[in-house]
């Protein structure tokens, strides 16, 4: 039996676990198996008057750069609270969600993006601490050779082809695209 003061040193070997096919982070003292998973990410192309919400990134990756409200989506919440919960965030955005737009895959950082069409409930933005500046934008407003990630062009592509819309199939990635940047 092992000492009772002995501490445990947690999951810290790689290991391909018995009856498994990739490596795991194990616990060598109990077996625990650490099973790493993607991270969901929740954003919103939420509009005032046809003009679409973007935030000035304030955090790496890609400060300076603009994207749309997101963020990852936090335990004990739906997709769609978290979309509104980082609009609020990001940009101290009020929206109500409208439809789920698309769900891309990027594999390369292991992220599920799961994005939302939104409607502001009022104008009033500013800035919240991930964010450096937030602005209202017409279609040929936007900061094209200045957004952040790819999925952030592929949303506003997907968000124009359906604008107008009420029922459409939320869209995903675009053909060959798997989300690299940089």
């Amino acid at each position: 039996m092992a000492d009772s003061k002995q501490r445990t040193r947690g999951p810290v070997i790689r290991e391909i676990p018995e009856g498994d096919d990739r490596e795991r982070l194990v616990c060598p003292d109990c077996g625990f198996i650490n099973y790493e998973n993607p991270k969901i990410v929740v954003v919103s192309v939420a509009t005032w008057e046809g003009k679409i919400l973007m935030c000035r990134r304030a955090i790496p990756p890609r400060t300076g750069y603009w994207t749309l409200p997101a963020g990852y989506m936090e335990l004990h919440e739906t997709t769609a609270e978290g979309a509104a919960r980082e609009a609020w965030e990001e940009a101290c955005a009020r929206i109500e969600i409208d439809a789920l737009l698309a769900i891309y895959n990027i594999p390369r950082i292991s992220q599920v993006q799961v994005m939302y069409r939104a409607r502001l409930t009022n104008p009033d933005i500013e800035a919240g601490p991930e964010s450096l500046e937030v602005g209202l934008f017409g279609w040929e407003e936007i900061p094209w050779d200045d957004l952040a990630f790819p999925s952030v062009r592929w949303a506003l592509g997907h968000f124009d082809e359906v604008r107008g819309l009420e029922d459409f199939p939320a869209r995903s990635n675009p053909v060959g695209e798997t989300g690299n940047y940089q």
